[in-house]
């Protein structure tokens, strides 16, 4: 009952080209483009298979709980944070000082970043609340006011209860939070200074998810409240400080894919070391599990903005995980419609399909892969659906209002 990011599971690399410069190149041997300013922002192509790796965790522990116990889709989900946190904070660093100096600099620079992310982002909402709304899916009327604030993380943590078909929309509100935090916070932080306000919000976070778990608060609590979220986007604008102003730093720590398998590693072992509890909500799960999970997304991240090698690279940046990346969005929206382990019905359309083809077809029932690939190809049907008819279309809006 996680619902992972992402964003999600926003495609922000597109928003992030805010100088029309070229696709980054990662035949350079792992060699950090140079750019001619610090605040040129350029498109890194392996980030939407990273989102694709994101969003498939995500689904996967969804729709196959009741054969994984693994903490899939919560890492799916902090991935997608972190993506965010360097994402918008590559654009808002990059954007005030290009602003530096004019005298409607903070008006400017706030009214573009909403304007960019409302175009990208409220329309899918939207468009799926209203659908919900009219088809009276359940808790969406009840609840609709708190699904129109984007408040349903609050919803959840305040009452301990999970929403059903929407309840994936936590992570969507999270997001939307942090991005009325952000924009100020990074526009009056002395630039030198959001390195130690970074590492603050990190340290703020991990200790607030301790607070909540000693004092025996709901583990859900401390899985969709904001705060309780913030170190997944501090190390996210952390990498987009290193990007943008320190990049022989960057270069050191992501030239070789050393801290990735490294930090894969640790998380392995924090995940083996939580199941060994008997109480699955345990101290190293409720407060240890995103930190780690968060470094991990650090360095994947890291490495893949400046580009893995080898078959890494091939799968990062082959057509079928690119092209999931960038719907990534209307698949993270759609696929708990599409089913949920833990809250769709039999009489749901896509059960009542599959039982009819297991009728005809009894072996197919066997292989949980297929039913799992079923579910996939359902939403990958209409996230691209939805990204060609709705999501494109009115994302191009956005070269209206650049910096």
């Amino acid at each position: 009952m996680d619902a992972g990011q992402l964003g999600w599971f926003k495609r922000e690399a597109k928003d992030a080209d805010l100088s029309k410069s070229p696709a980054i190149s990662v035949d350079q041997s792992a060699t950090i483009p140079q750019t001619k300013s610090s605040s040129t922002i350029s498109y890194l192509t392996q980030l939407d298979g990273v989102r694709f790796i994101a969003v498939a965790l995500v689904l996967y522990d969804h729709w196959m709980a009741e054969r994984n116990s693994l903490p899939l889709g919560p890492l799916g989900v902090t991935i997608f944070f972190v993506l965010s946190g360097f994402l918008i904070t590559r654009i808002l660093l990059s954007s005030k000082e290009k602003l530096a100096g004019r005298p409607d600099g903070l008006s400017f620079y706030l009214k573009t970043f909403y304007i960019r992310r409302t175009i990208r982002i409220f329309p899918l909402y939207y468009f799926s609340l209203l659908i919900l709304f009219i088809a009276n899916v359940p808790l969406v009327r009840e609840k609709i006011v708190w699904c129109v604030l984007y408040a349903t993380n609050i919803y959840i943590a305040y009452y301990q209860q999970w929403m059903g078909v929407i309840d994936h929309f936590w992570s969507l509100a999270v997001e939307e939070q942090v991005y009325l935090i952000f924009p100020l916070l990074l526009f009056f932080v002395p630039r030198r200074q959001v390195p130690l306000t970074m590492w603050l919000l990190i340290a703020g976070s991990v200790c607030f998810r301790y607070f909540l778990y000693t004092q025996h608060y709901s583990w859900v609590v401390a899985y969709v409240f904001t705060p309780a979220c913030l170190d997944s986007f501090g190390l996210g604008a952390l990498l987009a400080y290193l990007w943008l102003y320190k990049k022989e730093w960057l270069q050191k720590l992501f030239s070789t894919s050393t801290g990735f398998v490294a930090s894969l590693a640790v998380y392995v072992l924090l995940v083996g070391v939580a199941k060994s509890y008997d109480d699955p909500h345990n101290v190293v799960a409720e407060v240890w599990d995103r930190l780690a999970g968060s470094v991990l997304g650090f360095f994947l991240i890291g490495r893949a903005a400046i580009g893995f090698k080898g078959w890494m690279r091939w799968f990062l940046e082959n057509p079928v995980s690119r092209y999931l990346g960038q719907i990534s969005y209307g698949l993270y929206i759609f696929h708990n419609l599409i089913y949920n382990f833990y809250h769709t019905p039999p009489s749901h359309p896509t059960i009542r399909i599959w039982n009819k083809m297991t009728t005809l077809v009894p072996a197919i029932d066997q292989f949980f892969v297929l039913k799992f690939f079923y579910f996939a190809i359902l939403t990958v049907i209409v996230a691209s659906l939805s990204w060609f008819l709705l999501e494109k279309p009115i994302n191009s809006l956005k070269d209206r209002f650049s910096y």
